[in-house]
């Protein structure tokens, strides 16, 4: 297999061979992908130089966007080189070496983690291995309880099984939002437990599309749009039919304390997504991730994941009306912990501080 393909990234050099698949392909096909994917998001390859892929070897997709941003630059492993972008027609020893297996650490502010890149050599007994890895490579380090602790194994299991079936990333999101509107039908019905069960296959599948994409490359802009957009708007339709259906247990709230509550999640909810966007705009990153309060904060912040664990033990305990009230004072409470950060970040920006994530920071 070794050779010069073109890509939209440009020109690629593959070293080696390799028939071990890895997600349901080659490994061949596996850095063609990643290197199409890169070129439509707008990296390029510098003039005079190539990217090059050691098919003995698969790494973590950080690693090709490091590359690309720093031309004449190679990641090895004990003195073999892995991936890089290196002058055309030289030994890309001879280049900028990068040699990971000393146990270095770089921050993939994609995914808001600081860790050691993943390199690992393929063949068909590490096969599983790499793909677990590859899986678990893709999780954001800072997100909820639910999504960082309870999804991943039951994730994996799917994720495996839509890439061995052939299944897109956009039929598993789908499959999703189908089921999202179908638990809000059931909560506004006041069917809890249904409800509950069909927005927890929702919520599960909802990580599963991610991974399945980040896993094959098959990432399209449509689909990241469909599936941001469901996520960006279905919960504040779940936290109201989920009091329009207290009516069915005979809990209703009154139309005063209904009206309330109605204003603290949804409005909390968008305030808290308006001050993320300024975060964003304004400092150049994710709001949880500058201290590390800020990440820990964020397993438990009032986003669907922790509401909907709220809304569950509320329900264990025969009482969803007190679930809602309790799930409307967290979102207030989370929206007052935000507004304080923001203008804390403002504060120390004027004072000429640089905003920076504590997982950029210098290790002393």
């Amino acid at each position: 297999m070794s050779g010069t393909i073109a890509t939209a990234a440009g020109p690629v050099r593959l070293i080696g061979d390799n028939a071990t698949p890895i997600w349901g392909m080659t490994n061949a096909e596996r850095c063609r992908r990643l290197a199409e994917s890169a070129g439509k998001d707008g990296a390029a390859v510098a003039p005079g130089h190539e990217l090059l892929f050691n098919l003995d070897f698969v790494f973590d997709p950080m690693l090709l966007r490091e590359v690309l941003g720093q031309p004449g630059l190679v990641f090895a492993w004990n003195g073999v080189p892995v991936v890089g972008q290196a002058p055309q027609g030289r030994d890309p020893m001879t280049a900028s070496v990068v040699d990971l297996a000393d146990g270095r650490k770089l921050y993939n502010r994609q995914l808001r983690k600081l860790e050691q890149p993943f390199v690992r050599d393929l063949t068909p007994a590490t096969r599983r291995e790499i793909e677990r890895r590859s899986y678990f490579g893709a999780y954001k380090g800072v997100t909820d309880l639910l999504t960082k602790y309870l999804w991943p194994e039951l994730a994996l299991w799917l994720t495996r099984g839509a890439a061995s079936i052939g299944m897109t990333p956009n039929m598993v999101t789908a499959i999703g939002a189908a089921l999202c509107i179908y638990a809000t039908y059931l909560f506004a019905h006041g069917q809890y437990w249904t409800g509950m069960l069909a927005g927890f296959i929702f919520m599960v599948l909802d990580t599963v599309d991610g991974k399945l994409a980040r896993c094959t490359i098959t990432s399209s802009k449509w689909g990241n749009v469909a599936d941001h957009g469901v996520d960006l708007i279905h919960p504040p339709f779940w936290w109201y039919f989920w009091g329009v259906g207290l009516g069915s247990w005979g809990l209703a709230l009154s139309t005063q304390t209904f009206a309330l509550v109605m204003v603290g999640v949804i409005a909390g909810y968008i305030l808290q997504r308006v001050i993320e966007g300024l975060f964003l705009k304004d400092f150049g990153m994710d709001i949880h991730v500058w201290r590390r309060f800020d990440s820990d904060f964020r397993l438990i912040t009032a986003r669907r994941n922790p509401n909907m664990a709220i809304l569950f033990v509320a329900l264990l305990a025969g009482r969803p009306d007190v679930g809602l009230v309790a799930l409307a004072w967290w979102t207030v409470i989370s929206l007052a912990v935000h507004t304080v950060r923001l203008a804390q970040a403002y504060r120390t920006h004027r004072s000429g501080r640089p905003i920076v994530s504590w997982m950029e920071e210098p290790v002393p």
